[in-house]
């Protein structure tokens, strides 16, 4: 395992109404040492808690290289910038295809692992002014990905992410997502997942339910807002 820090940006943001919707997805960079529990930063919030934050999904992070390719596809480069995405932790140089369910970090104080990749959700849609920004998101697997805590502390933008220590069958983030959104009745595939057991409980339901009836949930709601 190739040790290596990655400098980090932090956001946090408050709930707000906009775009006709309650969304914390608007957050500012703070550069202030902050605590960080087993739910997230403090000063950190989420509008929809049943399907944002929690213990498996205390923190966001997106790679700040998927901009380029976000401006390049829709123009106005200067828009496309973090935490546009409603991330809490911004990089260079970690990206689905090098991070992993079940990856720990050492961040300040603290210890976080991976827990699930980001799902995408019709907010995106609103907060970019594109119809299908999610769905587009999903299909090419540039999602970002969450983290559970397993020790809480102090962090900052000054501590870098530390990977301690990768789960010996780990499956990178993009290949769980090419299985789970892009061939999500692969039986092979969700038998690979099945055996990550650092995955969220909620994405290993998901995975669980669909080995057993051979059908897939509704993405329609959660992807554009509608049944």
């Amino acid at each position: 395992m190739h040790i290596e820090t990655h400098t980090v940006s932090v956001f946090c943001g408050k709930t707000t109404h906009i775009h006709g919707i309650d969304t914390a997805i608007y957050k500012e960079e703070t550069t202030e040492k902050c605590y960080l529990s087993l739910t997230g930063l403090e000063g950190d919030e989420q509008a929809d808690k049943k399907h944002h934050g929690g213990k498996e999904r205390a923190l966001h992070q997106y790679p700040s290289e998927h901009y380029r390719y976000w401006a390049k596809i829709h123009g106005t480069p200067e828009r496309w910038k973090a935490p546009g995405m409603g991330e809490n932790i911004s990089s260079m140089g970690m990206t689905e295809e090098s991070v992993c369910v079940g990856d720990q970090y050492q961040w300040g104080d603290a210890i976080i692992e991976v827990s699930q990749p980001r799902s995408p959700c019709f907010k995106l849609n609103k907060r970019w002014n594109v119809s299908e920004f999610s769905v587009d998101m999903q299909s090419i697997s540039r999602c970002g990905w969450l983290y559970r805590v397993i020790k809480p502390g102090y962090v900052s933008h000054k501590d870098g992410l530390t990977l301690i220590s990768r789960p010996e069958n780990a499956m990178s983030i993009k290949a769980v997502c090419d299985v789970f959104f892009g061939d999500p009745l692969n039986q092979e595939g969700l038998l690979q997942l099945r055996e990550q057991s650092a995955l969220s409980a909620s994405w290993m339901s998901k995975v669980e339910a669909r080995l057993a009836s051979g059908t897939v949930e509704n993405w329609n709601f959660r992807l554009l807002g509608h049944a």
